[in-house]
């Protein structure tokens, strides 16, 4: 789908949830020597991240492009699931990054990095306490409860070069929520829910934590992103099931997140099992 840039339609269909500043959000986000180089706000589009990752593929797209959209008809979660909310509800944005200073190898760390960075933006900007539930979803509490109020999904771009994608939903209501297991800041009491300083905050954080995990060469360790991520992982201490590619589970206790970036289970015939993919069920609080 082409995406239609916001510029092209000012008319508000709901006035509690005005568009993007896209001039306002560069002006706070582009600098020299920053890493942010390009924010091109579009009202709607298919996905952001398949339109980023076609836009590397032909060189249109330097590192540090971002791209965001105030409606997406067809954006994507983990496993291809959909991703629906109304139009400038949320946040939904890309990043591109080519991480050149570090291995392929460590590569698996920018959805948990980016997880951290959005958590640590979001409790800045909105005051609102984000729980990281491994390996890439965004919870906040209602109510004493749960729930998810965003997700990540990274992809390949070619050789040299990862999409991040974004998803935060930031005002939808009660009625709006497309799962009862759904969240969103408003609905998490946030301090505010303009979505301009909200998206700058977030994508200072990225900058700062990417530049801090490239300089250290990607390690975990060196980087502080290993022990940053365990401090606010939800589901550490956790009785969990993991269920896996090929139709198969793993339950245990979650007890640790290795220098992969995979959860590792202790399950009750005493092995301790990492998981580098799949999806997770919290069986019991901590």
């Amino acid at each position: 789908m082409t995406p239609r840039d916001a510029s092209d339609d000012s008319r508000w269909s709901d006035l509690e949830r005005p568009p993007l500043n896209a001039l306002a959000l560069r002006r706070g986000l582009l600098r020299e020597g920053g890493l942010w180089r390009e924010v091109t706000v579009v009202q709607s589009t298919g996905s952001t991240n398949s339109d980023l990752v076609a836009l590397a593929g032909s060189g249109k797209a330097d590192e540090g492009t971002v791209l965001v959209a105030e409606e997406q008809t067809a954006g994507r979660g983990r496993l291809d699931r959909q991703w629906t909310a109304p139009p400038r509800s949320g946040l939904f944005f890309s990043v591109l990054l080519r991480p050149a200073e570090v291995p392929v190898t460590r590569w698996g760390w920018l959805p948990l990095l980016t997880g951290v960075a959005v958590a640590t933006g979001l409790s800045r900007s909105a005051g609102v306490d984000t729980a990281l539930k491994w390996p890439n979803d965004l919870l906040v509490t209602i109510d004493g409860q749960e729930r998810k109020a965003g997700g990540i999904l990274a992809e390949r771009a070619g050789d040299d070069a990862v999409v991040v994608g974004v998803g935060i939903n930031v005002t939808l209501r009660e009625s709006e929520l497309p799962v009862p297991q759904a969240g969103s800041l408003a609905l998490a009491d946030a301090v505010t829910t303009d979505r301009d300083p909200l998206l700058r905050a977030v994508l200072r954080s990225l900058e700062e934590w990417y530049g801090r995990w490239r300089g250290a060469g990607g390690d975990p360790v060196a980087s502080g992103l290993q022990e940053t991520y365990a401090a606010g992982c939800a589901t550490l201490g956790r009785v969990v099931r993991a269920e896996l590619p090929g139709d198969r589970s793993i339950t245990g206790e979650a007890v640790a997140i290795d220098g992969d970036g995979r959860l590792v289970l202790a399950t009750e015939e005493g092995v301790q099992e990492p998981v580098g993919a799949g999806d997770i069920v919290h069986l019991r609080p901590a």
